[in-house]
């Protein structure tokens, strides 16, 4: 019996799924940050410890593996690779891979080994890989580098445009009301001073209000939406031409809880207006899988091997990482 590893190492949390050849979960690990460039020391530890309790829930020795796959956050550029290859290499798992962790959400959101990813959370990447295996990364290194958007951006926007509105440089927005009642102000004035004199942030939570605001028929924030969506479908363009993808038939996949868990289509309907007169065999969807599944069917696909129809729709509904157990029957 081939046993396959895969590992999802984010800036939070590192996942691990031990899967035998049918696709049947037989080990499963978790740990913290996993991310070399937030601390090498303590992303080693952590990836080591994640994949430590899922061989032992298994009750495999790495020998067992056949392939282990590992999908980073931080493997972004050459140098990053140089540290990481060793530090995986470590581990001593006779055949692995790494890639960066944008690839396995990809791959976790399509029924092929190709296609194209849109990170939209906190911040933005995005990447890609054609039917050729060509891969390239488009962004991913914030607003100085070409980066526009991400919750970081979005709520500033709607910060700036609730004291724009009040100054009268911009015009009236459901937004005002909303973020006073979230924040606990009593009015704009309060809020302006309180941030101006103590160079205070607006919190990341706020992102949940312009999407409110948008359902609600809200100009500005259904602005401030379609400008994150014209700057994620310029990214999904310059991955698609990159990597000679326009007569390609795959998956633009969307990840992130900006692009997964926003009400409304303003987002959305802009990705897919720049993509369609580019690429027309394309589709715009949501991630709805775990990114590490990904990381365990590109174990799977490594070697060139097709991945399995049963072990695809075995494990393809696996969507909360808390929940595998009982997801896999």
């Amino acid at each position: 019996m081939n046993y396959y590893l895969g590992v999802d190492a984010g800036g939070s949390k590192t996942y691990t799924l031990i899967a035998d050849e049918q696709g049947v979960i037989v080990g499963k690990g978790q740990s913290g940050n996993g991310n070399h460039q937030l601390g090498y020391e303590e992303a080693k530890r952590n990836i080591t410890e994640s994949v430590e309790m899922a061989l032992a829930e298994a009750g495999l020795t790495r020998d067992r593996i056949a392939y282990a796959y590992f999908g980073l956050a931080g493997a972004d550029r050459e140098p990053d690779y140089r540290i990481l290859r060793p530090m995986i290499a470590e581990l001593g798992f006779p055949k692995h891979d790494i890639n960066c962790d944008t690839m396995i959400a990809m791959r976790a959101g399509t029924s092929r080994p190709h296609g194209v990813v849109l990170i939209c959370g906190s911040g933005t990447n995005s990447a890609g890989r054609n039917q050729a295996g060509q891969f390239y990364q488009c962004g991913g290194f914030t607003y100085l580098f070409g980066d526009f958007g991400g919750g970081g951006t979005i709520v500033v926007e709607a910060f700036r445009s609730v004291i724009r509105s009040w100054d009268g440089r911009e015009r009236p927005t459901a937004l005002t009301d909303l973020l006073l009642t979230e924040l606990g102000y009593a009015d704009v004035q309060e809020m302006f001073d309180d941030y101006l004199d103590n160079g205070k942030s607006p919190p990341l939570h706020l992102a949940k209000l312009v999407f409110e605001a948008s359902v609600q028929g809200d100009a500005v924030a259904q602005d401030i939406l379609r400008v994150q969506g014209k700057e994620l479908g310029k990214s999904a363009v310059a991955v698609i031409r990159r990597l000679g993808m326009e007569a390609e038939a795959f998956d633009v996949v969307l990840a992130g809880s900006i692009v997964t868990r926003g009400k409304g289509d303003f987002v959305h309907a802009e990705i897919r207006r720049a993509v369609a007169p580019v690429a027309p065999n394309a589709s715009v969807v949501k991630l709805e899988i775990e990114p590490v599944v990904g990381a365990l069917w590109m174990a799977f696909e490594a070697e060139g091997k097709p991945l399995p129809a049963h072990v695809y729709e075995r494990l393809r509904g696996v969507s909360d990482y808390q929940t595998i157990s009982s997801s896999i029957s």
